[in-house]
């Protein structure tokens, strides 16, 4: 006998008390499907309406379990909340509950404070390793660290976005235990964590729905990863919405960041989830969704999502800061100035402007927040989709980064920043993964012929110098080194971002609500002069001067200077910005204090 009439099942094992499990499986593809118990039983599950297989069984939290498919395959539960070990090893029943929460009164921090550190839990170390540094973080400035994907994929080095399992956490980073440890741990130095998501896709290694679930994807859409996830189907949908409310509710992640959702092909889908999200949520606390979406779709951002990643304005900078106008800079290669001072104005550079590619991309995006939009001098893709994961003070010259970092961070955007750049690291962040076989081969090749229409590697020979992604060495040569004395110029970036973040704190983020873009017009070439309104009626002027020239400074009226970089510009000569110069200015009601040997 069915065990019940229900158009859909919670997906995966869920407890039901402490000592059954309820496991469902979404198979319409299979005539039969078991549970197979590490200790050798075999449940049959009991087939339901729709292509779901469910039973309720005597299944304690820890017991080690996986499915058999039609008595010829057995496969991980693709809802697993965690496994004992690697891909190829049992799925393990969690019990939810069973961590006990030290800060829980916890309810997050408002989005205006976002001040955001992005990391890769696995360079680091694992989950416990990251705490170690949760109190530098948190005494720097830093409101929220962004962890990487960390759904389960095979082998123990990954980016992150080769993961099939969605609801695991990563064996080899730690456990679901530890994991929420984490999460705690840095509730309680005030740090928000933000999760990032992947799905669009899955890994190419390890992910068996095609044999039993082919409904999980279209085959008349595809993506750079193959087949669309099929998210017309509601046992699709579900599947993923109940992951993000697993993140956001069991382990209290306080956000989300969408990978690519310019590759989820349902439009409805981002809006249904962020609402299931917030309608599920305490009230009272303060849950952040963001998306990387290459369509600039500034609808998004009106009422479901908090900001999205600002690539726009990376690309600009990079370009007026490296020169390099490759691949998809070649977009920001002609006005590039131009498109940042549209982008500081505006928030997209691209509002249905024409691309390279002779297409429109973008929607209008003025009427928006500046704290919409999510900036960055560099992240995990552009630092690490480079061939050899240079950062960018080795690619440009430092004193025009630290003008940049000075834009970074004091303007009305939300600032992001990688691990290591708050003091220059020298290592760079290489793409790595740990495929076996033919698919190692593949990676690797497919690695290099990436990089064949750049024009520094025209040439086969140079492509095979790019380092493989799976060699072990690759992994190592990724992990920084985020603690010690560091060289002079480290020493001086650890110190310029500790000041500006006590200003940021101080003078920008209690005044973020309500701020207003005024415009920004060019003074040179890489140099703009960007104006916003602050919540409290004070205005905030950044005048920026990237170049290797001065450049004509109109005067500024009433302007009490906030910062300058570098800190011995001359500011005697009147209506000049010299080069490689930042300039921050506030003119407020009420005069200024010195924040002098303040510390947040």
């Amino acid at each position: 006998m069915p065990l019940r009439t229900q158009e859909n099942w919670p997906h995966g094992a869920i407890m039901q008390d402490a000592e059954h499990t309820q496991f469902a499986l979404w198979a319409p593809d299979a005539f039969y499907v078991s549970v197979e118990l590490a200790n050798g039983q075999s449940l049959p599950m009991l087939p339901q309406g729709d292509g779901w297989f469910v039973i309720k069984a005597r299944c304690p939290a820890g017991t080690r379990y996986r499915y058999n498919i039609d008595g010829e395959l057995e496969v991980p539960d693709p809802a697993s909340r965690a496994q004992d070990g690697d891909l190829d090893r049992h799925s393990v029943v969690v019990d939810p509950l069973a961590y006990q929460w030290r800060h829980t009164t916890w309810h997050g921090r408002p989005w205006s404070e976002a001040v955001i550190y992005e990391l890769h839990v696995g360079a680091l170390g694992g989950f416990a390793e990251v705490e170690q540094h949760l109190a530098r973080l948190a005494e720097l400035g830093i409101t929220a660290i962004e962890l990487m994907p960390l759904a389960q994929f095979p082998g123990s080095r990954n980016w992150g976005y080769d993961g099939v399992l969605p609801y695991a956490p990563q064996a080899s980073y730690g456990t679901p235990e530890q994991l929420k440890h984490l999460i705690d741990s840095a509730h309680g130095h005030g740090l928000a964590v933000i999760l990032d998501v992947v799905y669009n896709h899955f890994g190419p290694d390890g992910n068996y729905l095609g044999r039993y679930a082919k409904g999980f994807f279209r085959e008349d859409k595809h993506t750079p990863w193959g087949a669309a996830i099929d998210f017309r189907r509601r046992e699709v949908r579900d599947f993923f919405i109940e992951n993000a409310l697993m993140w956001v509710l069991e382990y209290r992640f306080d956000g989300l960041r969408l990978d690519a959702v310019h590759a989820i092909e349902s439009p409805d889908f981002l809006p249904e989830l962020a609402q299931r999200i917030r309608q599920q949520i305490d009230p009272t606390r303060h849950v952040w969704l963001t998306v990387e979406n290459e369509l600039n779709q500034s609808s998004l951002l009106e009422e479901d999502y908090d900001a999205q990643w600002n690539d726009d304005g990376h690309n600009a900078l990079h370009v007026l800061l490296t020169g390099e106008t490759d691949a998809y800079y070649a977009d920001y290669a002609l006005q590039p100035t131009e498109q940042l001072a549209r982008c500081l104005s505006q928030g997209f550079v691209f509002q249905g402007h024409i691309t390279r590619h002779g297409e429109p991309r973008g929607e209008p995006s003025e009427h928006l927040p500046s704290t919409a939009f999510i900036l960055f001098l560099q992240n995990h893709d552009q630092i690490g989709n480079r061939a050899f994961g240079e950062r960018l003070h080795q690619l440009a010259d430092p004193r025009a980064v630290q003008a940049a970092t000075v834009l970074l961070l004091l303007s009305p955007m939300i600032p992001l920043m990688f691990m290591g750049d708050e003091f220059a690291a020298d290592q760079p962040f290489l793409f790595f993964t740990s495929h076996h076989g033919e698919l190692a081969d593949l990676v690797r090749e497919g690695r290099r012929n990436e990089f064949a229409g750049f024009s520094a590697f025209t040439d086969p020979h140079k492509r095979e110098q790019i380092p493989d992604p799976n060699a072990e060495q690759t992994f190592h040569t990724s992990q920084p080194r985020l603690i010690g004395s560091g060289s002079a110029n480290q020493q001086q970036t650890l110190a310029l971002y500790r000041q500006l973040l006590q200003l940021r704190h101080r003078y920008i983020i209690p005044n973020l609500s309500g701020t207003q873009a005024l415009g920004a017009h060019i003074l040179g070439f890489g140099a703009v002069s960007a104006r916003w309104r602050l919540g409290d009626g004070s205005e905030l002027r950044i005048d920026l001067n990237l170049s290797d020239t001065p450049v004509v400074n109109p005067a500024q009226n009433d302007a009490v200077w906030l910062f300058q970089q570098p800190p011995a510009v001359a500011l005697s000569e009147p209506g000049q910005l010299p080069a490689y110069c930042a300039l921050v200015s506030l003119t407020a009601a009420t005069p200024l204090q010195p924040l002098d040997g303040e510390r947040l």
